[in-house]
């Protein structure tokens, strides 16, 4: 089925093709590769594509900065694959489970995978801010999920990208900064774990004339106090935690609920794995150990 979309050369776009899609760009599969092309509509005029080229272009900056080959850092593999640009286009690698906001609509994760998903978005964070870039639009939306679940950081095309030698303590771009980063994590990581979706709207308490973001007062947010992991997003939201840094180190002494009345999981160790930089693989496989414990200590209960 066609639909109103076009590509720049003013061919038309099936439905079948889109796997994704934002206020100014369009993601298609094409031999298992996904696609990001710049938004263009029957109606769009040439400065609203123009304008979406250059959303593009700045994104495609984004991945340079954080997948730049001579900056060898293995927390970069939190952020979705770049594979290749042109001037109108950037290939990214295929994230078959799709976005995460689309997951938790219709599942409700372990325990372990609420703890592994967190733990690696504030890890991901964290190496974005070493690389001096602001997020600014971390949301649910915005993350995908590979075919075993890693997850992965997705859509730049409103970060900002700073000067190499910038204090992310004291970054301000427009009113955008580490801490509404942080506080934006601390949602997503609240919608992980509760499964309801909380939009925060950073321009509600400026003046007609302050166009600038501003964190919302802590009462207007939801309470933390009984939820699993409440500590960690309370501190993301109250501004606990001057820097992603700070989040990750919060994780360390986390338990996990006793599995049975004779298991119980410490993470620990698999939280000094991702600080000191080990593969996601080796956190699963203390994971699948957890269930077979578990499975095995209810068969002989």
């Amino acid at each position: 089925m066609t639909t109103q979309f076009l590509d720049l050369q003013a061919n038309p776009i099936t439905q079948e093709q889109i796997i994704g899609s934002g206020s100014s760009a369009l993601v298609l599969l094409q031999d298992d590769i996904a696609v990001k092309i710049p938004l263009k509509c029957l109606w769009s005029d040439t400065y609203e594509v123009q304008t979406n080229i250059q959303k593009l272009r700045h994104e495609q900056n984004v991945y340079h900065r954080l997948q730049d080959l001579s900056f060898n850092d293995n927390r970069s593999n939190g952020v979705i694959r770049c594979l290749g640009m042109s001037s109108e286009s950037t290939q990214l690698a295929y994230m078959p489970n799709g976005d995460l906001q689309s997951y938790l609509k219709k599942s409700q994760p372990s325990l372990q995978l609420q703890l592994l998903w967190c733990l690696e978005i504030a890890r991901t964070l964290a190496f974005i801010h070493d690389r001096r870039i602001l997020v600014t639009d971390i949301a649910s939306r915005n993350f995908l999920l590979d075919s075993d679940f890693p997850i992965k950081f997705c859509d730049f095309s409103e970060a900002s990208i700073l000067p190499l030698e910038s204090d992310m303590k004291a970054v301000d771009d427009h009113g955008f900064n580490t801490k509404i980063d942080i506080g934006l994590l601390g949602t997503v990581m609240y919608e992980i774990v509760t499964g309801e979706k909380l939009q925060v709207d950073l321009f509600k308490d400026n003046l007609p004339t302050d166009g600038r973001p501003y964190w919302p007062k802590r009462e207007v947010l939801p309470k933390t106090t009984d939820i699993w992991l409440g500590r960690i997003i309370e501190g993301c939201w109250d501004g606990k935690f001057q820097t992603a840094h700070c989040v990750l180190q919060a994780f360390d002494d986390i338990r996990l609920p006793a599995v049975s009345k004779s298991i119980r999981f410490h993470t620990g160790q698999a939280i000094k794995n991702f600080i000191t930089g080990y593969r996601v693989f080796t956190v699963f496989g203390l994971i699948g150990l957890t269930l077979f414990l578990r499975r095995k200590s209810i068969l002989q209960s």
